[in-house]
């Protein structure tokens, strides 16, 4: 059993983890960040103000994160977004010795083998990104306006499995936002859930 003292500062703990990811809502403004990439350049999500920023949690050992590079599918959106002028993160929060961590180096020879177009790898290996924006799976989606509001959060598409042969299928959950975005329109579906694996903390 807890000794009382212990017992209030659990109970702060939670409640602090509790608002910190209740924090987080679409249509509010995103959490400013600051990220070094494999390049050594620092990333500032205010730096990207006025333009579209797409965030891509991501952990190359993971079968969800396979299915959409092995398909194409990720590379795919990137290039499209590029081409939007939308500014996309891809984002890798493992911890050293978690599944997925990786050196610079290794990071700039997945991007190279798989024909990733990401503006950035940035490498949050002390998770301060990911735990500000409560990224729970890779691939974990985060769409942010040119404003700086947070427009759409959750999956990459609609069906959640590992299995390339679903995305055909699939509704495009991060394709569509952009493409609303770029039309003027609200985001149809500003929240969906994400699946794939767990981020590794």
């Amino acid at each position: 059993m807890l000794k009382p003292l212990f017992r209030v500062a659990f109970i702060a703990l939670a409640l602090y983890a509790c608002s910190s990811s209740a924090a987080l809502r679409v249509g509010e403004p995103a959490p400013d960040f600051e990220g070094v990439d494999t390049q050594g350049k620092v990333h500032r999500l205010a730096d990207y103000r006025g333009k579209t920023v797409v965030l891509e949690w991501t952990n190359h050992d993971c079968p969800y994160v396979r299915k959409h590079y092995g398909a194409g599918n990720m590379q795919e959106q990137q290039r499209q977004a590029a081409a939007q002028g939308v500014v996309w993160l891809s984002v890798i929060s493992s911890a050293p010795g978690k599944q997925g961590h990786v050196s610079p180096q290794q990071a700039d020879e997945l991007t190279r083998s798989r024909n990733a177009a990401p503006r950035a790898v940035i490498l949050d290996s002390e998770s301060t990104i990911g735990r500000a924006y409560g990224a729970k799976t890779t691939p974990h989606m985060y769409v942010i306006d040119a404003a700086g509001t947070l427009v759409y959060m959750g999956g990459i598409d609609s069906i959640a499995t590992a299995d390339p042969d679903d995305i055909p299928r699939a509704t495009q959950y991060v394709r569509v936002a952009l493409q609303e975005l770029a039309a003027g329109k609200p985001v149809s579906t500003p929240v969906t859930r994400p699946y794939g694996c767990s981020v590794k903390y």
